[in-house]
């Protein structure tokens, strides 16, 4: 076989692959959608026939995926031939089943010989025999299975059938002499290409040898310059942009022909441009300078960049070549950094302070508690005492709000009335809001509660009004409203993102200066602020979000320029009831016995805690200095039947002086106690058996105390 002739068969394999593909495509979408046509013609055979669709449909996809895997002749003849034998006997089935000889489903063969004869490159021979395989299926079992009633009908439809067979066979016989021809003329232009080619490559290498590391030299300096990490500018020496990479495009949002012609000192800012025209002259000195500055970017914006410059000297010219590093991001962490160290500061001392309060705060509320304990008090002396304690648990509340501040508490969800605290919040803040701002609250009336953490509402509630409060310098109005909203229905006002349920709404909204649409989607970023440095930590609007968030609530803000803001905030409706305050226990064994071991550097805590122990028949040993407890215990271990020890002592900590205890008496009882809330979810790592925080009363400590007390000797370990 001559090189030719394996050209044109190669090709004529090629087409013959490509052209069964189109026919088997075009035959599995006519058989599904000739489906509908089933539907209206035979309705009782709709079910049957779309089975046979189906399936000769899966079968064709199949011989579809074979076609694709081998490319040959005889290959491609096997897989058409049994396309067309399969596809004739599925249509056949079909004409026996809805009118035989008559049914004018014979048109589907017409179509099968039209496809295979007109698109297959077949070989005449083939073609005729792949005809006369398609006219016998479907003569021999209509002669077989069928009963020619209506002879005129079956004539014409064979006549048609012998005819389509006539013309798709010139058909093909012309256009298969043609595609030879094209084929050969093909191969000889193909042979004067390569040969054209080969005198083209022998010039293309003599040319390429001469220019060859030039092109190599080029090349590389083009991509390390395209290519690099940073901005890369060339200026002529006075700051004429003459050439820049694609990173420095990005960096400034221009395209490269708006910076080439343009002088650099354009981009800078307006107070950096002498310390630039510095620069520059110390650069032309050859003095190579690094640098951070700031230029603007095409949409106002500006970048922080890290600049490296020196003067080169090419071809007799003073070029300055330019690299830019964008520093943005890393001064955004710079900042965010020095913020965060601020407040971890900040919260530490927070943390601290709050500590110490707490301490003195619980000698003061029980010394107050054993006061009321005292027979025939007078009653200015009840009010004066009623005073200290109402005062003393204020600053309570406060030290709370200190305590969440320095580290994030664990949330105490209860349900309660919104609007209550909504009240007692307003009252709070009265004090610290000017006079020219107006509290206007319109509350609704009978709304469910809801379940969150009332400390942490309270903090949500003042946020928002010290954030109205500071967008009104000149006075205004604070609108704050509440109400039952079901977002089963939705209402064009409320945001897409809200689950459907039921829901409180709080609003709280002011008629301040507004923020812009840039600033709106900013506002719950921490450390974003608009205010004045050192007058806002960026932190509340960010807090308020977490809160609501971490409650399953929503939270939205719409604002206009010199209109005003509003906030709202979806909190789920709760059908609990608010729990009942259950007071202080009204009577506690008096026939205790038991011998308490105190231990805390805090005398105002240790003397309280010793009396009210005392006064329930207690036997105590109070010590206020760690170490002298570790001598203390281990002569008195035996007959200790619990430990109270305070957390935070100096020279020891409770968590090593109940290492010791421990490693005494294995199974000593012990309560933690502490001005800090961090230890509250912790007292499985103190090992200790229960933990009450400062402040607290009497009520709470012979509970706790009796609770310990009453534990079974298999509770007590502690891992």
């Amino acid at each position: 076989m001559t090189e030719k002739s394996k050209y044109i068969e190669e090709q004529i394999s090629k087409i013959l692959q490509f052209w069964i593909g189109i026919v088997l495509l075009l035959a599995i979408s006519l058989f599904l959608l000739l489906g509908i046509m089933d539907y209206f013609v035979t309705p009782e055979n709709f079910e049957k026939f779309g089975i046979y669709r189906v399936s000769i449909s899966s079968v064709l996809a199949f011989l579809y995926y074979l076609n694709r895997l081998k490319k040959n002749r005889n290959y491609q003849y096997i897989i058409i031939t049994i396309m067309v034998i399969l596809s004739a006997v599925t249509i056949e089935l079909m004409i026996l089943q809805l009118g035989g000889h008559r049914s004018n489903y014979y048109a589907g063969l017409n179509l099968l010989i039209i496809a295979a004869l007109g698109l297959i490159p077949y070989s005449l021979p083939l073609s005729i025999s792949v005809a006369s395989v398609i006219y016998a299926i479907y003569i021999i079992p209509i002669l077989i299975f069928d009963k020619i009633t209506d002879i005129p009908v079956f004539v014409s439809n064979n006549a048609f059938m012998v005819s389509t067979f006539i013309i798709a066979l010139t058909w093909r016989i012309l256009t298969q002499k043609t595609m030879l021809n094209e084929l050969s003329l093909q191969y000889d232009i193909e042979q004067e290409k390569k040969k054209l080619k080969h005198y083209s490559d022998e010039l293309e290498n003599l040319v390429s040898e001469r220019t060859k590391e030039l092109n190599k030299s080029e090349l590389m300096l083009r991509s390390l310059f395209e290519d690099a990490n940073d901005g890369i500018m060339i200026m002529d020496r006075n700051g004429i942009i003459l050439n820049v990479n694609q990173k420095a495009c990005d960096m400034h949002g221009f395209d490269r022909k708006a910076l080439i012609g343009v002088n650099i000192e354009l981009l800078e800012r307006e107070e950096n441009k002498q310390l630039f025209r510095e620069r520059m002259e110390r650069i032309l000195n050859y003095e190579a300078l690094m640098f951070e500055t700031q230029h603007y970017r095409k949409d106002g914006s500006k970048v922080f960049l890290e600049i490296s410059s020196k003067a080169i000297e090419v071809e007799g010219h003073v070029l300055i070549q330019s690299f830019h590093r964008d520093i943005t991001e890393k001064k955004k962490l710079q900042e965010h950094l020095f913020q965060s160290q601020k407040m971890e500061s900040v919260g530490t001392l927070a943390g601290g302070i709050a500590h110490d309060f707490n301490n003195v705060l619980t000698g003061i509320l029980g010394q107050v508690e054993l006061m009321r304990m005292t027979d025939g008090l007078e009653e200015k002396i009840i009010k004066r005492l009623n005073i200290i304690e109402s005062a003393a648990r204020r600053v309570s509340v406060t030290i709370s709000k200190l305590l969440g501040f320095a580290r994030r508490r664990n949330y105490e969800i209860l349900p309660f009335d919104i609007n209550e605290v909504i009240k007692d919040t307003v009252k709070l803040l009265e004090k610290v809001v000017d006079k020219k701002i107006n509290i206007r609250l319109e509350l609704g009336d009978n709304i469910p509660l809801i379940e969150c953490d009332v400390n942490q509402m309270e903090q949500v509630i003042m946020n928002l009004i010290v954030n109205a409060r500071d967008a009104m310098p000149d006075g205004g109005v604070i609108l704050i409203k509440t109400g039952y909203v079901n977002t089963e229905k939705r209402m064009p006002d409320i945001p897409p993102y809200i689950k459907p349920g039921e829901y409180i709404l709080l609003r709280v909204s002011d008629s301040g200066c507004g923020m812009p649409e840039d600033i709106i989607n900013k506002v719950f970023e921490p450390f974003f602020t608009t205010k004045d440095c050192g007058k806002g930590t960026g932190l509340g609007l960010f807090m308020v979000y977490e809160i609501i968030k971490d409650h399953g609530g929503y939270l939205s803000v719409k604002s206009k320029i010199n209109k005003g803001s509003v906030f709202d905030i979806y909190m789920p409706a709760s059908d609990k009831k608010a729990p009942a305050f259950a007071g202080r226990p009204l009577a506690f064994r008096k026939e205790s016995h038991e011998t308490i071991f105190v231990v805390d550097d805090d005398e105002y805590a240790l003397t309280f805690i010793r009396e009210v122990l005392e006064m329930h028949g207690y036997n105590v040993l109070a010590v206020n200095n760690p170490i002298s407890a570790l001598d203390a215990f281990q002569r008195i271990s035996d007959d200790v039947a619990l430990v109270i020890m305070d957390i935070v002592m100096p020279l020891m900590d409770g968590r090593e002086l109940a290492e010791y205890i421990r490693l005494k008496k294995p199974a000593a009882r012990i309560l933690a106690i502490s001005g800090y809330n961090k230890y509250a979810a912790d007292k499985n790592s103190l090992r200790v058996n229960g933990f009450l925080q400062k402040p607290f009363g009497s009520g709470d400590l012979l509970l706790k105390v009796r609770q310990i007390l009453d534990l079974k000797d298999m509770d007590i370990a502690i891992n």
